[in-house]
């Protein structure tokens, strides 16, 4: 293969990116990277979720390969950004709403029932997370109960933080569906 000339156009570098060039890649990673995190991080104010924003606006590039051209990639990149952005805030958003019902829950019953509840919600929802794929359970383990990033799981189990974040949103997603069903079932209990 021959040395990639540094001095290349986006244009250039996109062509080879789509023929697997890792060099060309590093040169648009190393030249945007910068950019492509800012608008994430004024967007977020929190710098690791920034950079994972970053890191998954790098690799789409990368899977996109071939697909249609890029006309104006800092354009592309920084919509690419905002739209993480978005994506994350949506799910993020989606698993605040927990807590209100727990509050109305307790309001609604007496805090003696309230606190069984809260007890058998615990219950149930640790022999949920129990019956998690084994990588699910230990990603989801060291992100919640001992609050590591993505980048220290995917030191520590020596994966990619994509890996980590794919099996994490697998794992939330089981166990939305579920926590729907438990969420239902102490609606009926409370009113029984």
């Amino acid at each position: 293969m021959a040395p990639l000339d540094l001095s290349a156009d986006d244009t250039e570098l996109l062509n080879l990116i789509s023929n697997g060039n890792k060099p060309a890649f590093d040169a648009l990673y190393n030249k945007y990277w910068k950019q492509v995190y800012n608008a994430a991080y004024k967007r977020l104010n929190d710098t690791e979720r920034a950079q994972d924003v970053a890191q998954d606006v790098f690799v789409q590039l990368w899977v996109r390969g071939s697909q249609s051209p890029i006309e104006n990639l800092p354009a592309y990149l920084l919509v690419a950004a905002r739209n993480g952005v978005f994506k994350y805030m949506e799910k993020e958003s989606r698993y605040a709403a927990l807590p209100d019902t727990a509050q109305e829950i307790e309001s609604t019953l007496g805090r003696a029932d309230a606190n069984v509840l809260h007890d058998e919600f615990l219950k149930a929802f640790n022999e949920l997370i129990d019956t998690l794929p084994p990588q699910q359970r230990i990603i989801f383990n060291l992100r919640f109960n001992e609050g590591l990033s993505s980048q220290q799981i995917a030191d520590q189990l020596e994966i990619s933080p994509k890996t980590v974040r794919n099996q994490m949103g697998k794992a939330l997603a089981t166990l939305r569906k579920s926590l729907f069903l438990i969420h239902v079932l102490l609606y009926f209990y409370q009113r029984g």
